[in-house]
């Protein structure tokens, strides 16, 4: 994964939101919603975004289509190379 790629960084950030997950007992079937904050959002990099999704989808259990998704552009996160954050919400009984 270059410092570049976003689809790379999308499919990364969903294997680390899904170990996240499991440290917690849940899984994405326990998902409430997700928030991606991605840098340098423009609508053409959407197809970039969603081959990072469909990439991993199927090895994290994450059903297609997602659950509920905001998807929110942002200048900058915390390092210069990272393009893309996630956020999860799950309900756990």
């Amino acid at each position: 994964m270059s410092p570049g790629d976003l689809a790379g960084q999308v499919t990364q950030a969903l294997r680390n939101t899904a170990a996240g997950l499991a440290g917690a007992g849940a899984t994405f079937g326990d998902l409430l919603r997700l928030t991606f904050y991605v840098t340098g959002w423009q609508p053409e990099k959407i197809g970039e975004f969603m081959a990072g999704v469909e990439q991993v989808a199927e090895e994290i259990g994450l059903s297609l289509p997602m659950p509920p998704a905001s998807l929110i552009g942002v200048d900058y996160l915390f390092e210069p190379d990272v393009l893309v954050e996630v956020g999860a919400t799950a309900i756990l009984d």
